[in-house]
């Protein structure tokens, strides 16, 4: 059994291409463990289930720098539990502030659709008018 795989092999267990990898690499949330004489990089098979982690935080809504926080919250001995809890109850109000924002969007963009003439010219739409500040 393989003990270090190539950038390839990590991306292909981890669901992403090989340029992820190297973005990854580049911020510092994942790194190889050596490299071949032939130059390329070798990483233990955990850093596929450390980018699984990232990208998994990521459609939770963490920004990459929010996940290297749970990164080295994950590796600690000292981190609590807790201490995660609140990272994730931190998301979930900008989470919630974000869908006020997009609700609050939508309800301006279907009066906006409700007021316009479809047959009248761009002269008058009410839509350019407000994106303009001309009609609210």
């Amino acid at each position: 059994m393989e003990t270090q795989w190539t950038i390839g092999k990590v991306a292909k267990q981890a669901g992403v291409n090989i340029q992820t990898v190297r973005f990854y690499e580049r911020r510092g949330l994942v790194s190889p463990d050596g490299h071949r004489d032939s130059g390329y990089r070798l990483y233990e098979p955990e850093a596929a289930q450390k980018i699984r982690f990232i990208k998994n935080a990521q459609r939770l809504g963490f920004t990459l720098d929010e996940v290297a926080g749970l990164l080295r919250l994950r590796v600690s001995h000292r981190a609590r539990c807790e201490d995660v809890k609140k990272k994730a109850q931190k998301k979930l109000i900008a989470v919630k502030e974000k869908i006020e924002a997009l609700n609050s969007m939508r309800n301006v963009l279907e009066g906006l659709i409700r007021t316009c003439r479809n047959k009248g010219t761009t002269e008058k739409c009410p839509i350019l008018g407000c994106l303009e500040g001309n009609q609210k």
